[in-house]
């Protein structure tokens, strides 16, 4: 018994050495074979011992606990956001402001890692939550996804009876690139950058999902530190390192702002060196009292300030414009890049958007263009290099037929965009159903772009509907599709008929009907069949239903082959009934908007609320406005609400309402 202890003392020491080499150091000193094989062991000792587990053992970060839904958790301070600076000009004029109130000081300056915030609080020198950041004032309780985080320590190294630590959270760029090839083979669409897969990593159901992501955390912040002897930033920093927190050594102190735009614009020059993204550094005064003499404004510090690396430009050629043809029908053009290095990446496409903006850019095929990243994901042709002009370049025309379908293509009066004519065109078809199966719609995960069109060229099927009729067997033989990716994706669409007439109404893709519409809609009329046989003057009756979207609906609902898919849909098993609320409907008929910032609720949990009483929650007051709820700094709807006599909640007069 004792010699299997001292095992367990053993193992946890060994695996927190290997995870400090791996994430502190970046030297892993152990392969990942031989570090599983150790967790393995621990995680069997200690289940022949339950007794032995402790809250910092690393068996708690292993993933698995699936949470049906993230409990709200208020934050001890709101998490401010920082005004941005963009140019030089801008942190001269930061400083002006802080001098004048503080003429002596000293700034601190550290990278702006490229992640998102999460709030830990720890009790008892124990780690016993993990938040978002939310809306500033209100996050989502992350806990069990955090502690799947390795540089994120369970335990402080010295024993603190409550302490509030906030940090970024952050993919690094190797986690990132392996998982974007993981998501390819599996048929699942890329995360556009970092930060996003980051985001949706810390936001899973199932915190297995996020251990496999391997994330990492910077700390940056303590809440009440002069309570602990802290009255510096720095000291804050050298504090967090002591505690097993990691603090990103990147950072310098300055007395005078040339200095700190001197390495700003250094920074932005080495930005690429790290293993994770940056995208621009946080200047803070060093000094707490000295921050607590300048203050706050209604959202930021007046102390700090966030200068953004300025985007990215570099020159490249277009070499082609080619077509791409959406699910609307819709032809953009998409410039052909020489393949050019920006923003870490190389880049040899980039949107136009539409026929009026290359002809605004006199953009023309052989042109030299200045390539630029906005936020460093979005690659634009900012302008064309005349004066490289060769004479050989070429007007570019969008073409009379679809280069998907050969069918015409026409440009709709008071439209920009050209579309083509015919509704079976397969490009439109793929997109078509590349959107009913995205996040917003109806949530088929592992359903990418790859596997809808090999799904097509297979002949497995021709419409989002087929999918429901799909077989392991039909799944298996398609290209990287492995028995447990075809099992999940069965699963997937079969969960995807539950998910309701909003969702629905979304995924069918109606033109100028967007997520937003199919909740009011599936609200109003509660049932496919309603929403079928609507009028366009019950359409246009819904306050956010206008003529255009009307005659839409009107026109889709109208076509024989909707109503075969729908036919399809419902002999599948798609429900296509709204979820009736079993709260009384006080509000019904009447149209209620929310203001200002709120203490009790995020904004879509009380405008949810509106809409689960009956009511509909709007974004302008009108004369039609039965009445409207203020939170703290409401302003111009406020203001309007009572020179039209509306009355105007408190939220606690709310709540009294629909108890």
């Amino acid at each position: 018994m004792q010699d299997e202890l001292e095992r367990v003392a053993r193992l946890r020491k060994a695996i927190e050495d290997a995870n400090k080499q791996y994430y502190e150091l970046n030297q892993p000193h152990i392969t990942d074979a031989e570090f599983d094989a150790l967790l393995r062991e621990l995680l069997a000792l200690e289940a022949n011992h339950p007794d032995w587990v402790t809250p910092d053992s690393p068996t708690q970060r292993v993933g698995g606990e699936v949470t049906k839904e993230y409990a709200k958790v208020r934050h001890l301070e709101p998490l401010l956001s920082l005004d941005n600076a963009f140019a030089a000009s801008d942190l001269r004029e930061f400083d002006r402001r802080v001098r004048q109130v503080v003429p002596v000081l000293d700034y601190v300056v550290e990278l702006k890692i490229d992640g998102l915030t999460v709030a830990l609080t720890y009790e008892e020198g124990f780690m016993v939550g993990g938040a978002t950041r939310g809306d500033g004032a209100v996050g989502e309780d992350i806990t069990a996804n955090v502690k799947t985080v390795g540089s994120i320590p369970l335990r402080l190294n010295e024993v603190v009876a409550k302490l509030s630590v906030r940090g970024e959270a952050y993919m690094p760029k190797a986690s990132f690139a392996r998982l974007n090839q993981e998501r390819e083979e599996e048929g699942q669409p890329p995360f556009a950058n970092p930060r996003n897969a980051a985001a949706g990593s810390l936001r899973q159901l199932n915190s297995q999902i996020t251990a496999q992501r391997k994330l990492e955390y910077f700390a940056y912040q303590v809440l009440a530190a002069n309570e602990l002897g802290l009255h510096k930033q720095t000291e804050v920093l050298a504090y967090l390192q002591q505690q097993g927190f990691f603090v990103n050594p990147e950072y310098k102190v300055f007395s005078d702002i040339e200095a700190v735009i001197d390495y700003c614009a250094g920074m932005a020059a080495e930005r690429h060196r790290f293993p994770y993204d940056i995208d621009g550094l946080v200047i803070k005064v060093n000094e707490f009292d000295l921050q607590q003499e300048l203050g706050f404004t209604a959202k930021s510090p007046r102390w700090a300030i966030a200068y953004k690396f300025p985007a990215e430009q570099v020159e490249t050629v277009v070499e082609d414009i080619i077509i791409r043809v959406g699910r609307t029908g819709v032809l953009t053009p998409t410039a052909v890049l020489k393949a050019v290095p920006i923003a870490g990446s190389t880049v040899s496409r980039a949107t136009l958007h539409n026929l009026d903006n290359i002809r605004e850019k006199d953009i023309r095929i052989g042109d030299y263009v200045l390539l630029q990243k906005a936020g460093d994901v979005i690659p634009e042709v900012v302008r064309v290099l005349p004066e490289k002009r060769t004479g050989k370049e070429r007007l570019f025309e969008m073409p009379d037929t679809c280069p998907e379908c050969q069918s015409p293509v026409r440009q709709d009066e008071g439209e920009v965009a050209y579309r083509c004519q015919s509704s079976t065109c397969p490009a439109q078809q793929r997109e078509g159903i590349i959107h009913f199966v995205s996040r917003d719609a109806m949530a088929i995960d592992g359903l990418g772009p790859a596997v809808i069109q090999q799904l097509l060229d297979a002949g497995l099927i021709k419409d989002a509907a087929d999918l429901y009729a799909l077989t392991f067997d039909d799944l298996t033989p398609i290209e990287r599709m492995g028995k447990k990716s075809a099992e999940n994706l069965l699963k997937a669409i079969e969960d995807s008929k539950q998910r309701g007439l909003a969702p629905l109404i979304f995924a069918l893709g109606i033109r100028h009907t967007g997520e937003k519409s199919g909740k009011t809609l599936a609200q109003t009329f509660g049932s496919m069949d309603e929403l079928l046989s609507a009028t366009m003057e019950e359409l246009q009756a819904i306050s956010d239903v206008g003529p255009t979207m009307a005659e839409s609906l009107v026109q889709f609902f109208s076509l024989e082959s909707t109503r075969c898919f729908l036919a399809k849909l419902r002999e599948a098993g798609v429900s296509m009934k709204a979820e009736k609320s079993s709260k009384p409907q006080i509000f019904a008929g009447k149209s209620i908007v929310v203001t200002g910032s709120l203490e009790r609720w995020e904004r879509r949990e009380i405008e949810n609320l509106i809409g689960e009483y009956g009511g509909k929650a709007a974004s302008t007051v009108s004369k039609k406005t039965a009445f409207v709820v203020a939170g703290e700094k409401a302003g111009s709807k406020l203001e309007k609400a009572q020179g039209l006599g509306i009355a105007v909640l408190t939220e606690e007069e709310f709540e009294q309402l629909i108890q």
